[in-house]
């Protein structure tokens, strides 16, 4: 049963946590984008399930991939300490001049201090000098927080996607011609 177990949690993210987390937001502070490597699985992995607890989580097999396909991007925000406190994952076709971010999650205590905005830009401009020029994203129709962020970052809702994400609920395909 141990081995079952072993390989559910390899595909499967572990939804059951002991407590809710009380989120206070951290001291003001500098931040720095980094690239996201391998050598921080385990972190992202971490900061994944507190980003996305009731949503989307992606598992180590997912991430492992993103982080050795040749075609993913893939950046980190830290704190002068070195803690990860947000991240990014988009992966890019240069067939067709797209790339698509899969995912992006800040930590809690971070939000609202323009940490998403500020990872997006760096990404938007390594995707330029990678001569991609549309990026497309997907977003739950209920978090209007980020369609606002994508909004005010010129994405446009092409497409409402029936049934996106697991729940059932429905997301918007965002795209921005860079």
């Amino acid at each position: 049963m141990a081995v079952f177990q072993s390989i559910r949690n390899f595909f499967v993210p572990p939804t059951n946590f002991e407590s809710e987390e009380i989120i206070t937001p951290t001291p003001t502070t500098t931040y720095e984008i980094r690239p996201l490597t391998d050598r921080q699985l385990k972190e992202v992995l971490k900061l994944n399930l507190r980003c996305f607890k009731a949503g989307e989580n992606y598992t180590k097999y997912t991430f492992s991939y993103l982080l050795d396909e040749p075609n993913s991007l893939s950046y980190r925000i830290v704190t002068p300490n070195g803690q990860m406190v947000a991240f990014i994952f988009v992966m890019t076709s240069r067939e067709d001049g797209t790339g698509h971010v899969t995912t992006i999650g800040i930590a809690p205590e971070h939000r609202r201090r323009g940490l998403a905005h500020k990872i997006l830009r760096h990404t938007e401009e390594a995707l330029r000098k990678r001569h991609i020029g549309l990026v497309m994203l997907e977003v739950r129709v209920s978090n209007v927080a980020a369609q606002n962020l994508y909004k005010n970052l010129d994405y446009a809702i092409v497409q409402r996607l029936h049934s996106y994400y697991n729940n059932g609920e429905d997301g918007f395909l965002m795209v921005k011609s860079l």
